[in-house]
Order: structure tokens, then C-alpha cells, then sequence
């Protein structure tokens, strides 16, 4: 049955631009079909969208990406997290399925029942996560083939305050948090995100959420693929929970189109110290 938006989008960049703006949560679109197995009603359903949708992040990456020197490569999920979540693995036993939120959610942001016990999870995933993975494998493929290495910048954001379902919801909550990995976030890459999103607040590190997201065909086996998480306190840019957004936007998307810039040169090249 056909869906009335593509599931996502890889939208061109430079030819000679290494970073993808990956944007995976910040749809609310849910096919009709999908939405039948979802047990919650219409009232429900939008509130729980409003908790769980980084809401205006994709405008956010749009709008980094108009203001960058080497304009980016951006991938967009145009469908709901609630449809499947693409950043988590379906064969990895990974600590969100303890809450009802692995590939296929079966519980909602305050633990509630969004999908019955015993749902299966296999057509989900064979008709929107492999292919959107498969995507995202081949836009990172293709710029290693461009130029010699690729860099993900994951542009995510949170809440101010936790929702039942963090499971480290108790750390800080920094303006900007960013996730890291050891094998693919150089220090450099790091540093400039520091520096980058300073005048937004200051930057944490790996609080409340931690970690990046890579496809899984390079993820510990290519040091060329560079990767960072992005993580925004939504009050520092739009009304929560799902209002609109502020003035707080523009200052983002400067902010990430430095970090942007900064990773397109030599200098977050993986392998290279801070300075």
C-alpha cells in the first residue's frame, strides 16, 4: 500500500563536501496503514508525536546548510520515529528495547501501550528500515568515493526536562549535548562543535544521550567515517512540547553551519588532534 510521502530523502550537496546532515526524527508523518497498529487515539496519538518528534530540526539542517562556505549533503526521514526508528538496530540488543523502543516502538515516551504485546516487528522493518539503512549506506559510500572520507553530523533535540522513558535521564542537560563515539568522533570534531555552538548556551558531552549513529557496514572498521550527535535543549529554540519555533533557530543553524565548515576542512580529518 503506498504511503503519501517518500520515506526519505537524500538531498544533494557539494561535490567535494564529506558531511551528511543526518536528520531522523523530525517527521510526524505516519501512513495509514501504519497508524492501525497503533493503539492510541487521535488526542493521544498528537501528544505523544508532540514529546517524541525533534520537532524543526530539519529546518534546522536546511537553514546550516544555506549559511555553510561547502554546502552539505543532508539525509531526512520524512516519516515518524513512531514508524520505525532508523537509528536503532533490529538484531542488536540494545538497552532502549528494555523500554519499549528498539527499531519497532511498543511503548510510548511515558510508557504507555503504543502497540500491542507480541506486535511483530519484521514487516516494519523490511519495508522501512533496511531500505532507508541501505540509503543512508550507499549517501556515506558515496562520499568516501568523493572524497576520501565522509563525516555524519546527527541532528537531534530534547527536552528540557526528562520523559519517563530516558534511561539516564538524571545527568545534565547541557544547552547542546553532544554525543561521541571512540572509534569515530575525532577530538578534533569534538573541539569544533565546542567552539561552534558556544554562543548557543555551551556544549555537554554524552548527557542525557550519548553516541552516534553510523551504518553498521563501516561502524568500528572505517576511521575515514567521522560521526557526531547533535542533541539541542528544544527551549532553546521552540515552545515545548511540538510548538513552534523561535529566534533561537537561526542562532542554531549559524552555529551548526560552523561546525559544518569546520568539518568539511583538514582539520577534522579522523586521526588529527585538538588543538
Amino acid at each position: 500500500m503506498p504511503h503519501p510521502a517518500p520515506s526519505f530523502a537524500l538531498l544533494p550537496g557539494a561535490d567535494d563536501s564529506p558531511v551528511i546532515l543526518h536528520v531522523p526524527h523530525s517527521a510526524r508523518e505516519i501512513p495509514s496503514d501504519v497508524r492501525a497498529g497503533i493503539v492510541l487515539d487521535d488526542a493521544e496519538l498528537e501528544r505523544e508525536l508532540d514529546h517524541i518528534t525533534d520537532a524543526h530540526t530539519a529546518e534546522i539542517a536546511e537553514a546550516a546548510a544555506e549559511r555553510c562556505g561547502v554546502r552539505p549533503w543532508r539525509f531526512v526521514n520524512r516519516l515518524s520515529r513512531l514508524v520505525v526508528d532508523p537509528e536503532r538496530f533490529p538484531d542488536e540488543r540494545e538497552e532502549m528495547l528494555a523500554v519499549g523502543m528498539g527499531a519497532v516502538y511498543t511503548r510510548t515516551t511515558h510508557r504507555a501501550v503504543l502497540r500491542a504485546d507480541g506486535t511483530d516487528p519484521e514487516p516494519l522493518i523490511e519495508r522501512y528500515f533496511r531500505p532507508y539503512a541501505d540509503a543512508m549506506t550507499r549517501a556515506v559510500a558515496g562520499r568516501l568515493a568523493a572524497t576520501g572520507r565522509a563525516v555524519i553530523i546527527d541532528v537531534h533535540s530534547y527536552p528540557a526536562a526528562p520523559l519517563p522513558y530516558e534511561l539516564h535521564g538524571q545527568g545534565p542537560r547541557p544547552p547542546v549535548c553532544l554525543g561521541t563515539d571512540a572509534f569515530h568522533t575525532p577530538p578534533a570534531l569534538t573541539a569544533a562543535a565546542r567552539a561552534a555552538f558556544a554562543a548557543c548556551g555551551g556544549t555537554g558531552l554524552d548527557s542525557p544521550f550519548s553516541g552516534t549513529y553510523v551504518p553498521l557496514e563501516f561502524h568500528g572498521e572505517r576511521a575515514e567515517v567521522g560521526a557526531l550527535m547533535v542533541e539541542i535543549r528544544r527551549d532553546t529554540y521552540m515552545t515545548e512540547p511540538g510548538g513552534p519555533a523561535g529566534e533561537g533557530l537561526g542562532r542554531l543553524a549559524t552555529a551548526l553551519a560552523e561546525l559544518v565548515d569546520a568539518a568539511s576542512g583538514p582539520a577534522a580529518r579522523p586521526g588529527t588532534a585538538a588543538s
